[in-house]
């Protein structure tokens, strides 16, 4: 299926460009985006291992996003000291903290329906996986639209890996000002450093 540009206003577009990347992926059958994230957990893997954060963020799949629960339980289950993280939105228009994820511990659901901890100091991660709807290969992303990855790494020096399908791969996500890039991409084709 391919995109047809609706409009020539870059908000329009942008969320035009969105809408088609979840559709793609949301068609995806099951079986087939279990397949691709287990490629994805194969590339995240070196990635990862090169990186090596002691604190890695990352988020509860939504919206037939890469599910790395597992991955992250076999990362954490790999070496003493390490600490998994989840994003927690405390108020609409602010950055986002982050506290420890344990598998298993109760997660309430947020106002979107997404399981967070709400409890635990938070911490602050060297990494983040951060899902990816459409994306570009300079490492902008369009996310839901609320802006909150991007106010989060405006204040934070740690390292942005967007983790998709190459589904929602695009020639550019128009982007706007106050957008952040990935600095690597990781999908089932493999890992790479962003253009920048």
């Amino acid at each position: 299926m391919t995109f047809a540009a609706p409009h020539h206003d870059p908000a329009v577009l942008r969320k035009s460009l969105r809408e088609h990347a979840l559709r793609l992926r949301e068609q995806l059958p099951a079986e087939r985006r279990e397949r691709l994230t287990t490629r994805i957990g194969g590339h995240l893997e070196g990635l990862i291992a090169n990186l090596q954060p002691r604190t890695l963020a990352f988020c509860w799949p939504y919206r037939a996003e890469p599910d790395l629960r597992a991955w992250m339980q076999a990362w954490l289950a790999a070496a003493p000291g390490r600490v998994a993280a989840l994003p927690v939105v405390l108020e609409r228009h602010a950055p986002m903290v982050f506290r420890p994820w344990v598998p298993g511990a109760p997660l309430p659901l947020d106002r979107h329906g997404i399981p967070h901890p709400v409890e635990g100091e938070a911490v602050l991660p060297e990494v983040l996986l951060i899902p990816l709807n459409a994306f570009d290969d300079r490492g902008y992303r369009l996310g839901y639209g609320g802006g909150y990855f991007d106010r989060t790494l405006a204040g934070m020096r740690a390292i942005a890996v967007g983790v998709g399908f190459e589904v929602g791969r695009v020639p550019s996500t128009l982007p706007q000002e106050h957008d952040r890039p990935m600095d690597w991409l990781v999908t089932e084709n493999g890992a790479a450093k962003a253009r920048t």
